[in-house]
């Protein structure tokens, strides 16, 4: 596992740098300090192994439970957005889908993170925090692409420093179409940090 981990994390940081394109197997080899047989064992392609670094990368964040799930999506998505600023893993996979969309072998990670919302506003929708005809899959799908689209354009604006700023944006501009009124009067757009300190 110590090895496989190594791998991810050398995958994540050259694929980061170079690009999914541009990074070569050698140079994995060489970050992570492993043998080329060492990690053929757990990976058999660049493509699998840069597969394998787009699914880790949902991994490692707390998704919360409270009683407003509409409130634990906008927290998630803060806690991501700080990630994208620090994390090579992430900020890899968001490379390697962009980079690879065009390609015959896209390497999608968009429905791991449209799985996490739609089971939040489903949740939310059960709660009774969502209007009547929002339907959680087909908002949570708007969401993720819009998510991904500001994301990008923070990336080229300023390398992320103001991404939780645009994604309070974002929910500001999105809960509305979202949230029943009394949902609406309780939520924070900038996350329940940003209240708590207040």
């Amino acid at each position: 596992m110590r090895t496989r981990r190594a791998v991810l994390e050398a995958a994540a940081q050259v694929m980061g740098v170079r690009g999914y394109e541009a990074a070569t197997m050698a140079e994995i080899i060489q970050r992570a300090g492993v043998t080329k047989g060492a990690l053929y064992f757990h990976f058999s392609s660049k493509h699998a192994l840069a597969r394998a670094v787009i699914m880790e990368q949902t991994q490692h964040f707390d998704q919360k439970v409270s009683d407003s799930r509409l409130q634990d999506a906008i927290d998630f998505t803060h806690q991501v957005a700080v990630a994208l600023r620090d994390d090579p893993l992430l900020q890899a996979g968001t490379r390697i889908a962009l980079e690879t969309t065009f390609s015959e072998e896209p390497l999608v990670p968009y429905q791991a993170w449209i799985d996490i919302i739609v089971k939040m506003f489903s949740d939310a929708k059960e709660n009774g925090e969502l209007l009547p005809g929002v339907s959680p899959e087909g908002a949570a799908e708007f969401f993720v692409s819009s998510y991904f689209g500001v994301q990008l354009f923070s990336l080229a604006a300023s390398d992320r420093t103001d991404l939780p700023d645009r994604v309070t944006t974002l929910w500001k501009h999105t809960l509305p179409g979202l949230a029943t009124a009394g949902a609406l009067s309780h939520l924070e757009p900038r996350g329940s940090e940003a209240r708590a300190a207040v």
